[in-house]
């Protein structure tokens, strides 16, 4: 989901006078279509046109458990894995579901090997000319399998990416190569215990904790150089492409000539971004800025807002200390006059990792959900205001705009109603879809339901991120994570009115990751705003092969 992620949520459009390489431009590059890792109604027009993309070359070859035959023969490495070892062999109770590698690296979910530049085959339909680029989606896949509890989300970021050109395509899969991936390539074995899944009864933290530490004192990795997985999204500003994940800083990305990727690094902006940032960043098309966020699990301010200008140089932080609480903050929205975040009732309490309690995020039922606004511009907190919003608890954003000559804002975004299972059991997850209003004069919010089935991961056309929006692009949870199929949504409809007037179901067996709205004309004012083609890719888990659908918009 957007990490798959869960993801998560889908990023932007590149300008057209951008690269995502972090050289100087010299020459005007081919469109870069961009989306995050993820993870009925109508049927679309018969003539919509589609298209599949399938690799000729044999699917990439799915991982097998990986021995440490590159680990240091010393004692104290050997001592370290010992222990590992019999954690995961004899200590670790019952898995649930939710944390049971043999169900959650399954089927369309299974992890697969780095697979280099390789010629697909355009099996059904013609690409449109206007597909001129790459698209290129980030998402989890271990280096290697565990044996222990593992979470959908905990895997190596890989970035998969389909370079179009003329009406050819060329697949090419890499892992992000970060500081943690290199780190235990060279070591043989992983080093570094997962937030989401490692942290389960008393003694696996404490083991887990303790051998963490043992392995920073002795020497074996240093988490100032990053922890990161950097598996969640990705996003294109200031001239340089990024995968990003919200525990670490962002790692730049060059897409090669040929269709290959190459890490370039860690990326701290020279200096001015610290620890982290979230993994959903919000380009205005118009001025180019680019906004962000990071929450901070333990220490205040557990909330910090920040932008980057249009070449991409960091602005100061501004720290939102009116959060009290630790909250699971992983999307946002803006609009032109404000940036916009809620405190919802999933929150992050590190004294479970302490406790051995159970898994750090976990869900508050007593707490009042709320929604936040600060000016875009801010230099503090100062115009920070909060509005009370009962039972509301996104976890992504999908557009906000302003409205009434800036006296109201407007939100769409999933809400999920089902918080308590949100990472635990995200079969039982549903997220609604709701157009929240907010009244900056009376501080009224009034919220509409826009589909009652189970939505999420929702994109736009990325030329209206902080305008007014009629159309939107969600996945459909069958149950979550998995997604059956893509509708479209008209925002713009009454309470009392149907708002689905599309859909795109995948077919039994066949599953999807988020989609991606393409304009056919992205410079065009003109153009209307669904004049385009959606794009997911799709795993056939009856036949183990995966496709790259183009649908008309």
């Amino acid at each position: 989901m957007d990490a798959l992620s869960s993801t998560f949520i889908p990023k932007s459009l590149a300008p057209s006078n951008a690269t995502a390489i972090s050289t100087p431009i010299v020459s005007q590059p081919p469109q870069l279509y961009i989306f995050s890792v993820g993870i009925q109604g109508k049927q679309l027009n018969s003539s919509a046109t589609t298209s599949k993309l399938s690799n000729t070359a044999s699917p990439a070859t799915p991982l097998s458990p990986l021995k440490n035959i590159m680990a240091p023969s010393t004692a104290i490495t050997l001592i370290f894995n010992a222990v590992r070892d019999t954690l995961e062999n004899f200590i670790y109770p019952d898995l649930s579901p939710s944390l049971d590698p043999r169900l959650v690296l399954a089927g369309n979910f299974s992890p697969v090997d780095e697979l280099p530049p390789t010629e697909c085959e355009v099996i059904q339909g013609t690409l449109p000319p206007c597909l001129d680029g790459a698209y290129i989606r980030n998402g989890p896949n271990p280096r290697y399998l565990p044996r222990g509890p593992y979470h959908l989300f905990d895997g190596d970021g890989m970035v998969h990416c389909v370079r179009v050109s003329k009406g050819r395509a060329t697949l090419c899969s890499r892992y992000v190569k970060t500081y943690k991936y290199n780190a235990e390539r060279e070591a043989g074995f992983p080093i570094v215990p997962s937030f989401l899944s490692s942290f389960n009864g008393l003694t696996s933290s404490a083991t887990h904790f303790t051998l963490y530490a043992a392995r920073i004192l002795t020497g074996q990795y240093n988490p100032a150089k990053g922890i990161g997985l950097a598996n969640t999204s990705l996003a294109l500003f200031g001239n340089r492409l990024y995968a990003l994940g919200e525990s670490d800083l962002p790692y730049a990305l060059r897409l090669t000539s040929n269709g290959d990727i190459e890490t370039l690094g860690r990326h701290d902006f020279d200096g001015k971004l610290f620890r982290s940032m979230t993994a959903h960043p919000k380009l205005d098309p118009d001025t180019g800025e680019t906004f962000a966020f990071r929450y901070d699990p333990i220490f205040r301010p557990f909330l910090t807002y920040f932008y980057f200008d249009p070449n991409g140089i960091k602005q100061p932080d501004v720290p939102i200390f009116s959060m009290v609480t630790p909250s699971f903050v992983h999307d946002f929205a803006i609009t032109k006059n404000y940036a916009i975040f809620a405190d919802i009732q999933i929150g992050i309490n590190p004294m479970k990792i302490i406790l051995g309690s159970g898994s750090p995020v976990s869900s508050d039922l007593t707490k009042v959900p709320r929604i936040g606004i600060i000016r875009r511009y801010s230099k503090d907190e100062s115009e920070m205001k909060w509005f009370d919003a009962p039972g509301f608890n996104p976890i992504h954003v999908i557009n906000a705009w302003d409205e009434d000559g800036g006296n109201a804002i407007v939100m769409v975004a999933p809400n999920i109603l089902s918080v308590e299972h949100t990472l635990e059991r995200m079969d039982l997850v549903h997220a609604l879809v709701e157009k929240v209003r907010l009244d900056l004069k009376t501080r009224l919010v009034t919220r509409q339901p826009i589909s009652t089935r189970n939505l999420d991961f929702a994109v736009i056309n990325p030329a209206y991120v902080a305008n007014k929006t009629k159309y939107v692009y969600a996945a459909v949870g069958d149950p979550m994570p998995k997604i059956s199929g893509v509708v479209k949504l008209d925002v713009s409809k009454g309470e009392l009115e149907e708002c689905t007037v599309g859909s795109r179901m995948y077919g039994a067996g066949c599953y999807g990751g988020e989609p991606f709205f393409v304009a056919k004309e992205p410079g065009n004012p003109e153009a209307a705003e669904d004049d385009g083609y959606v794009l997911p890719f799709v795993h056939n888990e009856n036949t183990e092969e995966s496709s790259l659908l183009v649908m008309d918009a």
